[in-house]
């Protein structure tokens, strides 16, 4: 043959710049104007003794809106980058795994407050009379709001990747990173997109206690729309909460049409499946970019000359490489892993030596009962806005995940549900709860269920999407309907995903617990019984002992609970429900 047929050439039109490219550069220079000029704010002088008042004037509401957001990306960025690591390594390294889940199970049922009590002094004495360390603080707290679900998720996907998918990489002789860049990261995208999206109202629903710090008896409110909210509460502020969720909402919508959508619309085309949907997501910033040229432009004329000039440079003479072998390498990396868990584990040690030292004379038998009893009727809480969410969530999330056009709407009201701050609710709440005479003991579910139902609908809402075409193709030509339907297809389907939205919810219950169990509105206080309303009664007194006991009682729930449902539920789902 001496040329390609005309009809089967591929015709490929000469690309130049045009205003597309030039509304993403005016985009891409603003962001990084925005950046800088709300970072500069951190690095202002501080005084712990003369903490200033939040304006209260709905004109700053902007420039809060602009400190929260720039907080709330870096600790996505950070939690991103952790979720991917842990995550991988658990997955594939037998040893680490038994270490990091435990860890990670110990760590989730950390409140955000004990975090907060944790390493606000030691920030503040990092970067001392700077304002940085409490926002290194602030930063850390939103990030351990984040990073649990998104850790979670991403280890499940990695270990429920098809096997033939990685025998075929090893067939390949693909090196670590070209499978993990190639097989294992896009297998596993869709799931820790979704994960990232929920996480990120994580990060939203406990950012006005990481804003308005108030732990061991000190108030530190940092510029910003979670401590905006924090002082509408107290003040019993109706106009100023008003406004401060109206900036909220419309935040998360421009995050879910900037962002979340358009990355949606990309993971699909890394659905494992043989058909494609009639009715793929689709997104107007994602058609935009893909129209722009100057990303093309610079992978071509900037990023892959440089890749092949690191490729390709010669080893410097007279100098033998760091590591010659595979052997050392795993040697060098196995050291390393070592080094980072003695460092751990001598500062858990200094830890448990200083809580050990400062609980003789201040715990009895009696009060450490009565700990473990409030821990109990917490944990039934926590299982009944489990049940309750996965019996109504469920088949809405099923559905919602099947009908591409339905998710276009609904994806950004769950969003602002999961996002939505229970104690922005207590206006109504309160009202409700004191004129039908319901007491904060039953009502507290309902608060639980507001902050944490959506890990639930997010993940099964992920799972039906991730369905293979062809086998809903496939049920249809063997006419399975109802029950037949869900038993064969939609329940084996999203389960590992419900595994993952139910593990976290009930982490994230717990946490919850601590806003829901103490609602205040002004004048007006309702408590329950349960340990999240004792937890915040003795962070904000700052009794030290307490604190630890009690963080430790709530530890010891959620590490049960894990080791006696979760586990077991996450391997039954990867021995089970793999698409091999």
């Amino acid at each position: 043959m001496k040329s390609t047929a005309p009809q089967l050439a591929v015709r490929t039109e000469p690309r130049a710049f045009g205003w597309v490219d030039a509304m993403v550069m005016l985009a891409l220079l603003g962001l990084l104007w925005s950046a800088l000029h709300f970072g500069r704010g951190m690095l202002v002088h501080f005084d712990a003794t003369t903490v200033p008042q939040v304006d209260p004037s709905p004109s700053q509401i902007p420039s809060f809106a602009g400190r929260t957001l720039l907080r709330m990306w870096i600790a996505f960025c950070l939690s991103l980058f952790f979720a991917i690591a842990t995550g991988y390594i658990a997955a594939k390294n037998q040893r680490a795994r038994a270490f990091i889940l435990p860890a990670l199970d110990v760590l989730q049922s950390v409140p955000v407050l004990g975090f907060l009590s944790a390493t606000v002094t030691a920030f503040m004495a990092l970067f001392p009379e700077s304002l940085l360390g409490v926002e290194c603080a602030s930063i850390f707290a939103i990030f351990t709001g984040q990073v649990w679900n998104m850790a979670f998720g991403f280890y499940h996907s990695m270990v429920t990747i098809p096997t033939d998918m990685q025998e075929a990489a090893s067939t390949y002789g693909l090196t670590r990173w070209q499978r993990f860049r190639t097989v294992e990261l896009p297998a596993s995208a869709h799931s820790l997109i979704w994960n990232s999206m929920m996480s990120f109202g994580g990060g939203w629903f406990f950012v006005a206690q990481s804003e308005a710090i108030s732990v061991m008896n000190k108030d530190i409110k940092l510029p910003g729309l979670g401590s905006y909210m924090a002082q509408a509460i107290e003040r019993g502020d109706n106009q100023a909460a008003f406004w401060a969720v109206v900036a909220m909402l419309v935040l998360i919508l421009a995050s879910d049409q900037l962002v979340w959508r358009p990355l949606l619309v990309w993971a699909d085309r890394f659905k494992i499946e043989l058909t494609e949907s009639a009715m793929p997501p689709t997104s107007w910033v994602y058609n935009l970019l893909r129209r722009s040229y100057v990303f093309t432009w610079a992978a071509e004329r900037l990023w892959q000359p440089l890749v092949d000039r690191v490729r390709t440079a010669p080893a410097r003479p007279g100098r033998a490489p760091l590591v010659t072998s595979a052997v050392g390498k795993k040697l060098l990396w196995r050291g390393i892993g070592v080094l980072i868990a003695v460092w751990i584990g001598y500062h858990v040690l200094i830890g448990l030596i200083a809580a050990a030292q400062a609980l003789p004379g201040a715990l009895t038998w009696p009060l450490l009962g009565h700990i473990v009893w409030l821990g109990f009727l917490t944990a039934l809480r926590v299982i009944a806005m489990t049940v309750l969410a996965t019996l109504i969530w469920t088949p809405i999330g099923v559905w919602i995940g099947l009908q591409p056009r339905v998710a276009r709407f609904a994806q950004p009201l769950a969003q602002i549900g999961a996002s939505f701050q229970v104690n922005m609710t207590f206006p109504i709440v309160v009202g409700f709860f004191v004129a039908s005479h319901v007491t904060l003991n039953w009502g507290s579910i309902l608060l639980i269920a507001m902050g944490t139902q959506w890990y639930i609908l997010f993940n099964v809402i992920a799972g039906a999407m991730a369905i293979p075409n062809d086998l809903k193709e496939a049920s249809r030509v063997y006419g399975l309907r109802n029950w037949n339907l869900w038993r064969t297809l939609f329940l084996p389907a999203i389960f590992p995903f419900w595994v993952t939205g139910a593990c976290t919810a009930a982490g994230g219950a717990w946490n919850a617990s601590i806003v829901a169990e103490l609602a205040t509105w002004g004048d007006t206080t309702l408590k329950a019984d349960g340990l999240g309303a004792y937890i915040a009664a003795v962070t904000k007194s700052g009794d030290t002992p307490l604190i630890i006991v009690s963080i430790a009682v709530m530890s010891i729930f959620v590490v049960s609970m894990n080791k006696l449902i979760w586990r077991r539920l996450y391997a039954f789902a990867e021995r089970r429900f793999r698409l091999d």
